[in-house]
């Protein structure tokens, strides 16, 4: 057995709606070997994972998959399994899983759930592991291979309060993505998006953060607008520090004037010795300590969420309490194994550390690790409460006092931030601070949020919720989307459809076949209708509508590359990319597009080809409203479709119009559409009803739509590669991306409709087709060309040379055609020099390309040179 590859999928798709590893593994000669014939499989792994005992698998029951194991089941399926119980026993809940045979006999996808990226590609490559190893008849443990994964995928684990924003911002239908491997995220989408990191919010300017973190220059602001904080100044000596403590009078406080999280803070320094202590303590690991007056009471968190408080909370420094026997250090093991604690913000608690602070502090209170404190007493292990250093939380944010809220949006205020976290120090947070001789310690920007959400004690505070609102309105309205997929036309589609939405006033992120394009720039060029580009438009802070072409490959290797669209179209499902990735048979594409109108948003449009039987077949699939599109207006599935109330757009008398049960709305005729050829390329006709369909969910108006389509050319510019036409003196060329055998029959249809002398066909197809589809094609062009020069790919796709090249000459040759017809020239570049070499008046080549640039480059050298020849043919021959 080997494992081929292993990715994530992040997003939707073919598999699921949620995020799953796909694990691609050849069994090799045990593919088909079920697992009772493999000596004392079942029992060894039942005995290393007993867990999966619990697993109900397609028997419905707990027990399930046992039993599935008794009677015998294949190892792809065992590997699904493992993957799944491994991750269950890291913390992680996953129960779907599913195994799926690729094109090969042997080779096997194993699809299963993920939180947590690492954790599941690791538990995936345990699984194979365990399995191979069991097979070999070795003996294996896991419980320290579990541990070391979990301890991996913590390091890319989203703390709680970032989970808290990214639940919020799912519960308001807010996409979220997530930017690296660290907290940052993306709310929303494009000119429409927020960027976040914990709760660090991206209107915040680095200026506001950077005087949170100066803990000096925000007393002096605070102190300058007569809100109350401690006297304190940075020491830059022990002797600055002693000097200061002695000006502002002990007890003092020492703690980095730079630090976060609570660490190194030194409360209640009633001694120069205790003071120089804590200085080498904080010089020696963070910075140089700032020196403050010791403030008595207890200690408060407020949040501050733009102009309120939204929550409070009274923190308790970590502690423990006796029972008569267990000294501190084993009642800290004990506490630690609190299943709320967690290593650093893993869980609601933090565990507690045992550091040079803690023994410190302990030391300060005449106390060891090794004393024993009697039955009840509460023994502290640090002054500062911080969660981070184990301390817990009780809620008191309907106790805080009036005056106290507003000092405390006040001080957000002074420095800049719209989330705070405001901590106070006073004996009564119930009354003013001006009673009670509080103060404001510290603001905070990127407060955690935790102890709010999981208080160990009192009301449970959505803050979250709170934070996600103060960035997007209640009337907030995401950019729309687009998805546009399908086997042929997609591309001249989604270019359609920009088109329009530019005319309706949108700035339109486009990725397509040719290159992603922002507004009128194309930024980058190549085939970007995968998810890395539909994430590239979704994160352009300029974007307010994103068109995507989403292609098969990139459903099937790595998802969709955004949440959900406001509109899906499928334009059609025929024969091509079949034997790839496992899909064998139409049936199972249309399974795999569906994908694309399952996507969608409840007050969304899934729009189908109403006229492609597989589209049909996929149409209680569409999870939002449905439109139907036609050629043909008695379509009765449109017919139908209209009658149970739904939406329709249709060709009529070369009209398209808009329909439902009331009325039919006319829109245009499609001779008035410049890139249908006056309505003789039926397959652009096909595009302009899918892109009229579109437009009408996204509720553009018709005269929009009009003005757009008027407009829209298939030439270089708007709509380059699809049936763009160059006249060479008195012959012309047509430029085409047709790759499978329905475009080659497009195209052709289109070609005949159009004055010819002769059809010249430079034609090729790319190496992983199935033969019988080349052969096809070879058939249809010897058909329909009177001259073919056949061509081949550079990228061979796994083809051997001439291999592709031999099936469409065979074709050609079975339909009768005659060999001094027909030339072999693998370079597509001399083939079509070679085409125009025989060109005569009136004739039309077209070539089916695999690089465009290098065709127009031919293009355009013979259009310059005919050019300054006047057209005679005879004179550029004679001078090349």
């Amino acid at each position: 057995m080997k494992i081929i590859s292993i990715r994530a999928l992040p997003g939707r798709n073919a598999y699921s709606h949620h995020s799953v590893i796909k694990m691609t593994v050849d069994l090799e000669v045990l593919y088909q070997i079920p697992t009772m014939e493999i000596p004392n499989f079942n029992e060894k792994l039942i005995n290393i994972l007993p867990t999966l005992k619990e697993h109900k698998c397609s028997e419905g029951y707990k027990g399930g998959f046992i039993a599935r194991l008794q009677r015998g089941t294949y190892l792809a399926h065992v590997l699904e399994h493992i993957a799944i119980e491994l991750q269950n026993l890291m913390g992680y809940s996953i129960s779907y899983g599913k195994a799926r045979r690729d094109s090969s006999p042997t080779v096997y996808n194993i699809i299963f759930s993920y939180m947590n990226e690492v954790a599941g590609i690791e538990a995936g490559k345990l699984a194979f592991r365990i399995v191979n190893e069991l097979i070999e008849g070795n003996e294996i443990t896991i419980k320290e291979e579990i541990k070391n994964i979990k301890n991996k995928a913590l390091k890319i684990e989203l703390g709680p309060s970032t989970k808290a924003i990214e639940k919020a911002a799912r519960q308001r239908e807010i996409p979220v993505m997530r930017i690296g491997k660290g907290s940052l995220l993306q709310l929303g989408y494009g000119a429409k998006s927020k960027l976040i990191q914990a709760t660090l919010t991206e209107n915040a300017s680095c200026i506001a953060v950077d005087i949170a973190c100066d803990k000096e220059l925000t007393n002096h602001l605070l102190h300058q607008n007569n809100i109350p904080v401690p006297m304190g100044e940075i020491a830059y000596t022990e002797e600055d520090a002693v000097e200061i403590a002695k000006d502002i009078g002990y007890p003092v406080v020492a703690k980095p004037f730079n630090g976060n999280q609570g660490k190194y803070v030194f409360l209640n320094l009633n001694t120069d010795e205790q003071l120089v202590k804590a200085y080498k303590t904080i010089y020696g690991q963070v910075s140089y300590p700032l020196i403050e007056k010791h403030i008595y009471g207890d200690h408060f968190r407020i949040l501050v969420v733009k102009d309120k408080v939204v929550a409070a909370a009274q923190r308790i420094p970590a502690h423990v309490i006796g029972d008569g026997i267990h000294s501190i250090k084993t009642l800290i093991d004990i506490e630690n194994e609190n299943p709320k604690r967690g290593e650093g913000h893993e869980k609601a608690l933090t565990k507690i550390k045992i550091d040079e602070v803690l023994l410190f502090f302990l030391k300060k209170n005449n106390k060891t690790l090794a004393s024993i404190p009697y039955k009840g007493e509460t023994v502290y292990l640090r002054e500062n409460d911080n969660l981070s250093t184990g301390g817990t939380a009780i809620d008191v944010t309907d106790k805080v006092h009036e005056d106290v809220k507003k000092i405390c949006v006040k001080a957000a205020a002074i420095i800049g931030l719209d989330v705070a976290g405001v901590d106070i120090t006073t004996t009564d947070i119930t009354k003013p601070l001006s009673e009670t001789r509080g103060a404001i310690i510290e603001v905070n920007a990127a407060p955690g949020i935790r102890m709010h959400h999981d208080p160990s004690l009192g009301m449970a505070r959505n803050v979250a919720k709170e934070i996600v609102a103060s960035l997007f309105s209640e009337e907030y309205e995401p950019i729309p989307v687009i998805s546009v997929s399908g086997t042929n036309g997609k591309t001249t589609t989604t270019r359609m459809i920009r088109h329009i939405l530019k005319e309706a006033g949108y700035n339109v992120g486009m990725a397509v076949t040719g290159g992603i394009y922002i507004g009128d720039e194309c930024v980058e060029v190549g085939d970007t209708t995968g998810p890395s580009s539909a994430r590239r438009i979704l994160m352009d802070k300029t974007v307010t509508a994103a068109v995507l072409e989403t292609a098969r490959g990139g459903i099937i290797n790595r998802g969709l590359g955004y949440d959900l669209a406001d509109i899906g179209i499928i334009t059609n499902i025929t024969d091509d990319h079949l034997g790839i990735d496992g899909i064998e048979t139409l049936e199972e594409m249309a399974h795999l597009k569906a994908v694309v109108v399952e996507a969608i948003k409840k007050q969304g449009y899934g729009i189908l080809n109403a006229d492609d039987r597989y589209c049909l077949a996929i149409k209680d699939r569409v999870f939002g409203k449905l439109i139907l599109f036609s050629k043909h207006a008695d379509n009765i599935h449109i017919l139908k479709h209209l009658e149970e109330g739904g939406n329709a757009v249709y060709l009529k008398n070369q009209i398209i119009y808009l329909a439902n049960k009331q009325e039919q709305i006319p829109v245009m005729n499609i001779k008035d559409i410049p890139a249908t050829y006056g309505g003789i390329l039926i397959h652009n006709v096909e595009n302009s009803l899918a892109a009229i369909a579109g437009a009408w969910g996204m509720g553009i108006e018709i005269e929009r739509i009009q003005t757009a389509l008027k407009k829209f050319k298939s030439d270089e510019r708007q709509n380059p590669g699809r049936f763009n036409i160059y006249d060479i003196g008195d012959f012309k060329v047509i430029v085409d991306y047709g790759h499978n055998y329905e475009g080659y029959k497009r195209i052709i249809e289109g070609l005949h409709k159009m004055k010819a002398n002769k059809l010249i066909g430079v034609i090729g197809v790319p190496g992983d087709r199935l033969d019988a589809n080349i052969y096809d094609i070879g058939i249809l062009s010897g058909k329909s060309f009177d001259h073919i020069f056949i061509k081949e790919d550079r990228d061979l796709r796994g083809r051997k040379p001439r291999e592709v090249a031999n099936l469409l000459y065979q074709g050609c040759i079975d339909n009768g055609k005659a060999a001094q017809q027909l030339e072999i020239e693998l370079l597509e570049d001399i083939a079509l020099e070679k085409a125009i070499n025989i060109a005569k008046a009136g004739d039309i080549i077209v070539v089916f390309y695999e690089k465009r640039e290098k065709i127009m480059e031919i293009i355009h050298f013979y259009q310059q040179q005919y050019d300054m020849a006047s057209g005679s043919k005879k004179e550029i021959l004679m001078s090349m």
